[in-house]
């Protein structure tokens, strides 16, 4: 196999490879770690508000089975 087939083949995951280390170096992975984290509070925050009964019933019985 020469280099351009094994470009070809493995582009996807070489690529990968090269962004994660640049993560890693600059950091930037505390970044990302924050950004997903704040979204999946207001995910939670949202999905709490728009189902409030559904959510109190299944806490209740969480709660009741401990």
């Amino acid at each position: 196999m020469n280099i351009k087939e094994f470009w070809n083949s493995y582009k996807g995951a070489i690529i990968g490879i090269i962004i994660s280390i640049i993560i890693l170096i600059t950091r930037l992975h505390d970044l990302i770690l924050a950004i997903v984290v704040i979204f999946l509070g207001a995910f939670i925050g949202n999905y709490v508000q728009q189902n409030k009964e559904d959510v109190k019933s299944r806490l209740k019985g969480f709660i009741d089975k401990m």
